[in-house]
């Protein structure tokens, strides 16, 4: 076993990183390796010169500042883990400057367009409509991940309360409010889930037409084919949905702390990334109504 291999069980097993992360680092540390062979390194080279040599070579193939980012946070946990163990003294991304980040808005789907895909849309009244129907309306009514809806449990719903157990990163969970509409749905799904797979052997909420547990691609495509329908939005995965989500709750009066608690986000600062996108609407509000505008 390798130490990176190590490394990986020790984020699933001690910091419960999600297994998308997981996979994530284990693309990019084995990345920089292959990167360190090709130039004369029989190891990973954890110098912070090489280091800074991968980020010129990455960027000049083609990557973005933030995908070079999100490279170079995988390659820092990974210092702080040789760390701990005693085989670095100091972490060498200390020394590497990252890329400038370009300032992007959280992309998200106008109201009238979620409210025409939603009422007008025919998704079908078998297995596959229902169950489709209900990724898109869990993802927009509830603003949660992708990773957090496949990890969605049938014991997870409070059909009598009105509520929905979510566990997000590091294992957190948060409890987040459905409304009457949002119940009947689920009833509805669970209803046709259960007069097609009697027994799936799983208790996963969603399923694929097979009984097995539904997965990341799933998602994806249901939520990339549904989206194209309503928006021209060049990305259209299901974080859009939760972008949507915190943008649709802040036009309409949501408070910023509330709608951090239901995101499940950490500290209010990621959550503050959404008024942006609410602070330009008033601006257009008030140049289209202000007399001196």
């Amino acid at each position: 076993m390798t130490r990176i291999d190590e490394f990986l069980i020790y984020l699933q097993a001690e910091k419960r990183y999600a297994s998308h992360t997981i996979k994530a680092y284990k693309n990019d540390l084995n990345q920089f390796h292959a990167f360190c062979h090709e130039n004369g390194s029989e190891g990973m080279d954890l110098h912070y010169k090489t280091i800074r040599s991968w980020v010129v070579f990455l960027m000049d193939t083609g990557y973005s500042s933030r995908t070079v980012h999100r490279k170079l946070t995988a390659l820092r946990t990974y210092s702080k883990y040789l760390i701990r163990l005693g085989e670095l003294d100091a972490n060498p991304l200390d020394r590497v400057l990252k890329p400038k980040l370009s300032k992007r808005m959280p992309a998200f789907v106008d109201e009238g367009n979620m409210d025409r895909l939603l009422d007008d849309y025919a998704f079908g009244d078998d297995f596959t409509g229902t169950r489709n129907r209900l990724v898109i309306d869990l993802l927009y009514q509830t603003g949660m991940r992708r990773s957090e809806l496949i990890g969605l449990k049938t014991g997870s719903v409070d059909l009598a309360g009105k509520t929905l157990k979510v566990t997000g990163k590091r294992s957190k969970e948060r409890i987040i409010p459905l409304n009457g509409e949002m119940v009947t749905a689920i009833e509805q799904y669970m209803v046709i889930r259960r007069a097609m797979v009697e027994d799936p052997g799983y208790d996963y909420l969603l399923i694929t037409e097979k009984g097995k547990p539904a997965y990341d691609k799933l998602v994806y495509r249901i939520v990339n084919k549904y989206l194209a329908l309503v928006t021209t939005l060049d990305r259209k995965s299901p974080h859009v949905l939760r972008h949507t989500f915190a943008t649709h709750m802040l036009n309409r009066g949501a408070d910023l702390n509330a709608i951090k608690e239901l995101l499940g986000h950490s500290n209010l600062s990621a959550t503050q990334v959404y008024t942006h996108n609410t602070f330009k609407k008033l601006k257009s509000i008030y140049n289209q109504a202000h007399p001196r505008a």
